[in-house]
């Protein structure tokens, strides 16, 4: 039953992660970097809210006056950051396609940063995938003649900020909001800044962007919290093919509903990609199973 329930949370974080594009859409005439700090500062409202109604507000208060802990979450705020606003910015800007390319290429990133620097051994199946995938990337970069930067940028992001959660010592709750906490006052700023010069979008474009804007708190922390819950019922191997359904989604918005251009050379580029997926999919699922139906040692 748990794990029945486990795998519905990972598919629903997963989905909604997938169908974000169809949300950011709605607001393409507010500038990136203004959702980006209305993302953050209705995040943090919401995820408050849950730390009160879960009761761990006294907790966290301590964690947040320990320079150990904040110096942490400080850099995985920059990189969170970042990586937010590229994509918000990639999606309204006609990228979709290949947003959905860094969240794919993103777990064999996550592996390559695990080698460079918790030296982490791989077996030969497993830099198979990485190889693969990185010829797909340096096709569609001659091929095409530009680096496929969007994609880059958001994988290498995302990885970096996976790598500094893996040794991050709060929840996933609590080290989310404490990152908010250390975006608030530049979002603040930054927002007060753009009113005051006349640009600002808020109760500027209307009751239903305003509407939008504000739900932007709840839209961030829903799957989140769908995915906390997933990852706790669920073994990580299952995680690790869950996670391609939100790029999955992604690509076919960006083909299918957007009509983004789709050429030969991208369709190549993103095989190798594929088949690099399969490859590192089946190979950690087989793996899992092979140890989990393996007899225990004997003392």
């Amino acid at each position: 039953m748990s794990l029945n329930r486990g795998l519905l949370y990972a598919f629903a974080a997963y989905a909604w992660w997938g169908f974000f594009p169809l949300y950011w859409k709605l607001l393409i005439k507010v500038p990136a970097l203004q959702l980006i700090g209305h993302r953050i500062i209705w995040s943090f409202i919401s995820l408050i809210s849950v730390l009160l109604i879960l009761n761990q507000w006294n907790s966290f208060r301590k964690s947040i006056f320990d320079f150990k802990i904040f110096k942490i979450y400080l850099l995985a705020a920059v990189l969170i950051g970042l990586n937010w606003f590229m994509y918000v910015w990639a999606v309204n800007a006609g990228y979709i396609v290949e947003t959905s390319l860094g969240y794919f290429i993103n777990p064999l990133i996550s592996v390559l940063l695990g080698v460079l620097f918790f030296k982490e051994k791989l077996k030969l199946w497993q830099w198979i995938p990485i190889i693969l995938a990185g010829s797909g990337v340096l096709y569609m970069t001659i091929s095409i003649g530009e680096l496929p930067w969007i994609a880059l940028l958001l994988a290498f992001t995302f990885g970096f900020y996976g790598m500094i959660k893996k040794i991050a010592p709060l929840s996933s709750l609590q080290g989310l909001t404490l990152e908010t906490v250390i975006l608030l006052l530049p979002a603040l700023f930054y927002l007060i800044q753009a009113e005051n010069s006349g640009v600002g979008a808020f109760t500027h474009q209307g009751l239903f962007t305003d509407f939008l804007i504000v739900l932007a708190g709840v839209i961030t922390t829903i799957p989140l919290l769908l995915f906390a819950s997933a990852a706790k019922r669920i073994p990580l191997s299952y995680i690790g093919v869950l996670q391609y359904i939100a790029p999955t989604i992604q690509f076919l918005l960006g083909v299918l509903v957007f009509k983004e251009s789709f050429s030969v050379n991208q369709f190549i580029g993103f095989s190798a990609v594929w088949i690099a997926l399969i490859i590192f999919g089946l190979n950690s699922f087989a793996s899992y199973r092979a140890k989990s139906i393996s007899p225990p040692e004997m003392d």
